[in-house]
């Protein structure tokens, strides 16, 4: 659903005289172009700012011009404006004579409406996303060196394309990069209703791999546990039934004995310490994200007898260290694994902020958004939509 941030503002949703944006020039609202900014890092309810900013010029050789269809937000980008992220972004000036600004924003969806001289390979029309880490995709218009853009077909949904280079990319690389896994071999892996984890339980279904997927214990958790098994998960139980001696009998009994190979942690603490010991000979488990906030605790007799191997997997790495070509056929990849129903986009909701309206009023609505996701009032995944004029 598209729920523009002037219908919040004029039915009464914001209400809070704490929200005030920060200004930057009063003569930015006639420019066409928006982006959401700041100029320091803390609390995103309180230093970002929608700005406008005016046309982008033609562009120079080997780059392209790009309108940003939509663009998430997720939570490393919170981090990022917070100053806890290991990458940071880069300082840009939106318009002469101004002082420079971060924009907001990683991961987005754009198209590409002009292309500047000796751009081979790329056409108008076509769509991007970004190779490139903190390039700022919160904004309505960019100016991309070609180097930086991967194309995406355009036979899947804008949601669905602008929500690719993250989650299903971390998913897929994960399950491809570690261990070879044939039909029928077994994965095992916490945290399995975040956006990862259920890219992870379809396409290792994909792939006809099984998989043992753990979720916190919480009101509603049998309705949880038929959701992720109607995305293909093999088996769903909690942390609670994880921390029970006895489940290793019922792990073998689902496994028939079989080895598992490759262990997906994105929570550490105690129950990545009891998921590890699930593990068989030989296997990996990787990590790439640490929800606990606690510290990753493994038996060293995994190490000695089981010849365990404990990675990390950042995807923002993995684009930096291969080729444009492996960007785009991850893509493509991807976008075969969409187009067939065998990975389906998330739940979403749409933010738009609407052309027509001030940037003081967009900077109130959108404060007020992310004041509701920060207490947790959303529970889809937030893209937001920038129209300029």
């Amino acid at each position: 659903m598209s729920l523009p941030l002037h219908r919040l503002h004029s039915t009464g949703w914001l209400h809070s005289a704490r929200l005030k944006p920060r200004h930057f020039s009063t003569s930015f609202s006639r420019f066409a172009n928006r982006a959401v900014v700041y100029t320091n890092n803390g609390s995103p309810q309180s230093v970002l700012s929608v700005v406008s900013y005016p046309s982008l010029p033609a562009p120079p050789p080997q780059t392209v011009n790009v309108r940003y269809l939509l663009s998430p937000i997720n939570p490393a980008d919170i981090n990022v404006v917070e100053g806890v992220y290991p990458a940071k972004p880069s300082r840009v000036t939106l318009q002469d004579n101004a002082d420079s600004v971060f924009v907001g924003g990683n991961e987005g969806l754009a198209e590409v409406t002009s292309i500047g001289d000796g751009v081979a390979n790329i056409k108008v029309g076509e769509w991007v996303v970004t190779g490139k880490q903190q390039c700022g995709t919160w904004r309505s218009g960019a100016n991309l060196d070609t180097k930086d853009v991967i194309k995406v077909p355009k036979n899947v949904s804008e949601v669905a394309a602008a929500t690719i280079t993250v989650n299903p990319a971390t998913a897929y690389n994960m399950l491809a990069d570690f261990t070879d896994l044939k039909p029928g071999d077994w994965v095992i892996q916490n945290g399995a209703n975040s956006a990862v984890g259920q890219a992870v339980i379809q396409i290792a279904a994909s792939r006809g791999l099984h998989s043992i997927n753990f979720v916190r214990n919480r009101e509603g958790v049998d309705a949880l546990k038929e959701q992720l098994k109607g995305l293909g998960a093999t088996h769903v139980a909690t942390y609670d039934d994880l921390a029970d001696k006895a489940f290793r009998d019922t792990v073998k009994a689902w496994t028939g004995g079989k080895p598992i190979r490759l262990a997906l942690n994105c929570v550490s603490g105690p129950a990545t310490t009891n998921m590890a010991r699930h593990l068989g000979p030989d296997a990996h488990l990787v990590s790439y994200g640490a929800m606990s906030k606690q510290p990753l605790s493994l038996p060293t007799s995994l190490f000695i007898f089981k010849n365990l191997k404990s990675v990390g997997f950042w995807q923002s790495r993995w684009y930096s260290q291969n080729s444009k070509d492996d960007r785009e056929t991850l893509m493509k990849t991807l976008v075969e694994l969409i187009s067939t129903g065998k990975l389906k986009e998330p739940e979403h909701e749409i933010i738009t902020v609407a052309a027509g309206q001030s940037d003081e009023d967009a900077t109130r609505n959108l404060r007020y958004i992310l004041t509701r996701m920060a207490e947790g009032q959303y529970g889809k995944k937030v893209l937001l939509r920038l129209e300029g004029e």
